[in-house]
């Protein structure tokens, strides 16, 4: 008998796949088709201090081996996450949930923070620090060491809870902000978050995107997520969550590998809504494939 069962920052999951933030909703809807109960957990969608309508349409467009996602982090806000899908949630799903926050300015990220905190069911903070700094420049946090560490710290003040970094891979040294989040309190990072790209329609000569720009996920982006996974896992003693482009058991276990301690599953939920009940579904199987007896055994074992 395999053993899938992985620890991630001092809270173990019954496997490392988890639904990654904006492809899986509140997780209610895929409740409707499986036991979402084989999940290792779940990263919610993204919570901002207030209701966010998103950005204006078309805010998806289709890519040869992926998509372009430009939807602005439409949710309902922190109060109503916290009072209304978190307890939904808490009555389909039995483990610990991440609660993936954004926001536009420290205070943003602190408040939405505050207001999740209690929540019984929220096991870490997943903090993304893709969003533009509106005081300072508009330029993501994500990309300055300065302002990523600064993010970081201020949510380390108001939780007790497991803060998870989520890393912007459109920087020049993803290692430089690694390491940044981790001396200001993370307790972990999970990379890599979406690829700026676009497509331009050919008849209307136009961007497709409203937006013009967007995320890039799926399959394409899958060896440059592993390149910075096994990067930042050499240079940082927390955790990492890998993601980007995973779609198969093998997926998971080559992000292992490189050094993620659990796994993040995107894209592949909005082509597939099964991806990830198959991903655990054919994990023991792949694991035997391999020879491997228990997954914690091989975080880092490339390096």
């Amino acid at each position: 008998m395999v053993k899938t069962e992985v620890v991630l920052c001092g809270t173990p999951i019954k496997n490392p796949v988890i639904p990654a933030s904006g492809t899986f909703g509140f997780g209610v809807e895929f409740a409707e088709l499986y036991d979402i109960n084989c999940l290792g957990s779940i990263s919610i969608k993204g919570t901002t201090a207030e209701e966010r309508f998103g950005n204006p349409t078309p805010r998806i467009a289709e890519t040869p081996a992926g998509m372009l996602n430009a939807v602005g982090l439409q949710n309902p806000g922190a109060d109503r996450v916290a009072n209304e899908e978190l307890p939904r949630l808490a009555r389909l799903f039995d483990g610990p949930v991440m609660a993936n926050v954004s926001g536009f300015s420290v205070s943003d990220f602190i408040i939405a923070v505050e207001k999740l905190d209690p929540v019984p069911n929220v096991g870490w903070f997943e903090i993304n620090i893709s969003c533009p700094n509106v005081h300072g420049g508009g330029m993501a946090f994500g990309t300055d060491p300065e302002a990523a560490a600064e993010v970081t710290a201020a949510v380390r003040g108001v939780t007790k809870k497991p803060v998870i970094v989520k890393l912007s891979p459109n920087v020049t040294d993803i290692v430089k902000i690694a390491k940044a989040v981790e001396a200001a309190g993370a307790d972990g990072v999970s990379l890599i978050n979406t690829l700026l790209g676009m497509r331009i329609d050919l008849k209307t000569k136009r961007p497709v995107l409203r937006n013009r720009t967007g995320g890039l996920s799926g399959p394409a982006v899958l060896p440059v997520a592993l390149r910075m996974v096994w990067d930042v896992y050499e240079a940082v003693r927390i955790p990492v969550v890998g993601m980007g482009g995973v779609s198969r058991a093998e997926d998971v276990i080559e992000m292992m590998l490189a050094g993620a301690t659990a796994v993040e599953v995107g894209a592949a939920n909005l082509r597939d809504p099964f991806a990830c009940r198959n991903i655990v579904r054919d994990l023991p199987e792949t694991m035997e494939k391999y020879g491997i007896d228990d997954l914690s055994s091989i975080i880092g074992g490339a390096h």
